[in-house]
């Protein structure tokens, strides 16, 4: 077969196309609509319903399952998503995925839409220029759009010319008729392809056009379907890799989905696929197997004429490629109706055991147990419907509380590493503090959500009251959290430059955390409290004289010590950064309790 190398590098480029115009139009819609995308994603999730309806949404509206998946992924990793959310909107994003195979069988198929692909990128290119991001973000969609199909097109036209060279199909044919051993044959081509482009809609549109140039039967092409089921799973596990231990359930509770869904398939493979030739052949364009035998029929030469993209004259030529044409549109409506009834029907059934798989996926990977109190979700309050008024400020006020905690247990975490000597302890504490300071924004942002949601329902007067003071005492918690992150980076900064404190240096600075702690844990005790009084406030502006004296004597003593070259001026700057951030954590902590003790008294 004349089959060159550059032939089949311009058959990889125009994989490259595709590939790149549909990460070009799902990143461009995922600009214009990410915020909404990403609000729906933490808010319809109260069910595993309506879990699977937003998964359905978010990835028929962004054409990739895979960018679904990975923020859900990141979602479970920062705690806004609870394990069985996830499987639930992994579901949902498994079906609408199904909407790219749709698309690319009525445009790709039906339509010659690449001949509207460079009218389509004039259009975007005036957009991309624009100083509007919203209208850069609309510019990619439609350039992205383009690509695709102009990509789809470059693929069909230059794929081996197979129908002139049979020779080089018997190797695809001799492991097309041995049977059910061939539908796992192709089972295992499909999810290794998948595997290597990173795309199932990919792999689906290379599928749709081996079906149809006729390379492949029917009952082949949907086996290749089920195992892209498969392939596609990899994308979120690469995501989870290093994610915590809820991200990582969540990739391997999508493989799991896919992989029980594709053995419950296989055992039904024959009266399901025909099913669904019953359905298109009854109901739609006609009979998906007639392809095979309608080019069997045909000789070479006469394939060549119909398949090519030269101008017919001939009328009998002409009928023979309108049919064709009518012939491939049945096989890729029933390819795309066979991969949507399949996800569907796998929902469908897998929906009942959205708990199992927690269960599962929790019993196979295990939390480090020193990570374990990382495993962040909200524990009272929920993103869906609110309770009564009073019983929905009495959960938002033990969500605070355990805001609260989180912060005391990452101050624990800078006075551990304060002294760590080992340079990978001290990276891996560091890590844990910084991803404690995520977690302490995703909360506040929670928190706040919910509040203001309560206020928009039935309250009081002094419940409206209550909860404006909830809102500053949530931001002046996440400050806190920041203020240990400071201190985190502060050290690390004091590490990276091989500073070395003096032994006095290291007793003020241990003496100021101990000031901090008492300041903290005060504070958490005021959180956890129903009812306050003045000695509560009391004891709290008294810490924070301590600290703020103690600072202002330490400063002075700096001075000193840089003047009797007690030690260097760049250890003097480390250390005085230290110092500073533990005064700023102490007033930090005196704002959460002037805003929750004051207003109650």
């Amino acid at each position: 077969m004349d089959y060159s190398f550059l032939d089949f590098l311009t058959l990889v480029g125009s994989l490259g196309m595709f590939l790149y115009g549909m990460k070009t139009m799902s990143e461009g819609l995922q600009k214009v609509a990410g915020d909404k995308l990403r609000s729906i994603l933490s808010v319809m999730t109260t069910n595993r319903v309506t879990g699977v309806f937003t998964g359905l949404l978010i990835t028929a509206l962004i054409q990739s399952s895979s960018a679904t998946t990975v923020m859900v992924v990141s979602f479970v990793n920062a705690g806004l998503l609870s394990l069985a959310q996830s499987i639930s909107v992994i579901m949902g994003a498994n079906v609408g995925t199904t909407v790219t195979a749709w698309i690319i069988s009525i445009l790709g198929f039906k339509v010659d839409i690449s001949v509207l692909a460079l009218p389509l990128i004039g259009i975007s290119i005036p957009m991309l220029f624009s100083s509007k991001s919203r209208w850069k973000s609309w510019g990619e969609f439609i350039m992205g759009f383009a690509l695709l199909f102009l990509g789809l097109s470059y693929l069909k036209s230059s794929v081996p010319d197979l129908q002139n060279n049979p020779e080089a199909l018997a190797f695809i044919q001799n492991y097309t008729s041995m049977g059910f051993l061939s539908i796992l044959i192709f089972l295992c081509i499909g999810t290794f392809l998948t595997v290597i482009v990173q795309s199932s809609s990919a792999t689906v549109a290379i599928t749709l056009i081996m079906c149809t140039q006729g390379w492949i039967p029917f009952e082949m092409a949907a086996a290749m379907v089920l195992g892209e089921n498969i392939g596609t799973t990899i994308t979120a596990n690469i995501a989870a890799f290093s994610a915590n231990t809820s991200a990582k359930r969540a990739a391997l509770a999508h493989l799991m989905f896919n992989v029980f869904g594709v053995c419950w398939c296989m055992l039904f493979f024959y009266p399901f696929t025909s099913m669904v030739s019953w359905i298109v052949t009854n109901y739609g364009p006609g009979d998906p197997h007639a392809l095979t035998a309608f080019i069997n029929s045909l000789d070479p030469e006469t394939v060549k004429l119909i398949t090519s993209e030269q101008k017919i004259t001939d009328p009998d030529l002409l009928a023979l490629q309108k049919q064709l044409m009518m012939l491939q549109v049945s096989v890729s409506y029933s390819l795309s109706l066979f991969h949507t009834m399949f996800n569907i029907l796998n929902v469908c059934i897998m929906i009942w055991f959205v708990n199992l798989y927690v269960r599962i996926c929790s019993a196979i990977i295990k939390p480090p147990r020193e990570n374990e109190d990382e495993e962040f979700k909200l524990q009272y309050i929920s993103s869906g419907m609110l309770s009564t008024s009073e019983l929905s400020l009495m959960q938002a006020k033990k969500e605070m509380a355990s805001f609260g905690e989180r912060t005391y247990r990452m101050l624990g975490m800078v006075k551990e590493m304060y002294d760590e000597a080992n340079e990978e302890k001290f990276l891996k504490i560091l890590n844990r503090v910084e991803k404690y300071e995520q977690i302490s924004d995703r909360m506040e942002v929670e928190i706040a959500n919910y509040l203001t949601k309560v206020m928009e329902g039935r309250l009081s007067d002094e419940g409206k009251e209550e909860v404006r003071v909830m809102l500053r005492a949530v931001s002046e918690i996440e400050s806190v959290a920041d203020s240990c992150k400071n201190l985190a980076r502060a050290i690390k900064r004091r590490n990276d430059a091989k500073s070395v404190f003096t032994e006095e240096q290291n007793h003020d600075v241990k003496h100021l955390f101990l000031l901090a702690d008492k300041a903290v844990v005060h504070m958490n005790e005021i959180l956890n409290k129903q009812e306050t009084s003045r000695d509560d406030v009391s004891l709290s502006y008294n810490l924070e004289n301590e600290i703020n004296s103690y600072r202002d004597m330490l400063r002075n003593k700096n001075i000193d010590n840089i003047d009797n070259k007690a030690y260097s001026y760049s250890d003097a700057v480390y250390y005085m950064d230290i110092v500073s951030e533990c005064e700023r954590l102490g007033d930090y902590v005196l704002n959460v309790v002037q805003a929750v003790v004051e207003k109650k008294i």
